[in-house]
């Protein structure tokens, strides 16, 4: 197959996370593991961006609790546009916050998990204007939206908008395996309006500038999909090759 389009890679660094939402896609937990080294994250990373990848999203788990992960950013920054999912929850320990003032990314995205829990939104609203504030790092929110919570949703996104962010600073997450939104829901969050969302929303198919590599070394085109493929070398060559193997299948 030809892979000439494909730009986008994510790759979660470990599936620990200390936050442990129970409905997590990558079963992250405070007892989750950790396969990745950093010299292994940066070796693959410069690798794809030789080939053609142009962008790299760090995830998890919570990257920001991975140790190495400014090694990762200050290696990997320069030679890539670098965006990193968070909870935001790390950011808070001042240590950490002034280690991204040093190794920032391009991009931190902080995820709303419960936008029924007004202390969650405010502690987000807030961390994304000391980053604005204090760092270089364009921000944004990637808002879970529960098929049960349109209405906070709703609130949540309005006040982002007035507050801070623009409609291409926010991506709505449909929660995935339960309680899931349908589009019409999501356009509801947005108060009628355009709005940014995974590519699947409408059609599960798969992307041909995206994929996704898990904790455990294993590659499929999105985060989501069953069935996929292990990483047989970490490097360029080896992501194409596993995802010759797919068959591709929708997450439900």
């Amino acid at each position: 197959m030809n892979y000439k389009n494909l730009k986008l890679l994510s790759i979660d660094l470990s599936n620990f996370c200390s936050k442990h939402c129970n409905f997590c896609y990558n079963q992250s937990s405070k007892s989750g593991a950790t396969l990745w080294r950093p010299s292994e994250v940066v070796a693959f990373a410069t690798d794809c961006a030789k080939n053609g990848i142009e962008a790299v999203s760090l995830g998890g788990g919570e990257p920001f609790e991975y140790e190495g992960v400014f090694e990762i950013i200050k290696t990997l920054q320069p030679l890539v546009y670098l965006s990193v999912t968070s909870n935001g929850l790390p950011l808070e320990n001042p240590e950490i916050f002034d280690k991204i003032k040093q190794n920032s990314p391009d991009k931190i995205h902080i995820t709303i998990h419960f936008p029924d829990n007004a202390a969650e939104v405010e502690r987000v609203i807030k961390m994304l204007e000391k980053l604005t504030k204090e760092t270089s790092v364009t921000v944004g929110v990637n808002l879970l939206v529960n098929a049960t919570k349109i209405d906070s949703c709703k609130r949540v996104y309005a006040q982002l908008i007035e507050e801070l962010l623009t409609p291409k600073q926010i991506i709505l997450i449909p929660q995935r395996f339960s309680q899931t939104p349908d589009a019409k829901m999501l356009f509801s969050v947005a108060g009628g309006q355009p709005f940014q969302s995974p590519s699947c929303l409408l059609k599960c198919t798969p992307p041909e500038n995206f994929c996704s590599v898990s904790w455990d070394k294993k590659v499929n085109f999105c985060s989501y999909a069953k069935g996929k493929q292990p990483l047989e070398t970490l490097d360029y060559q080896g992501l194409t090759r596993a995802l010759d193997k797919i068959k591709f299948g929708s997450c439900a």
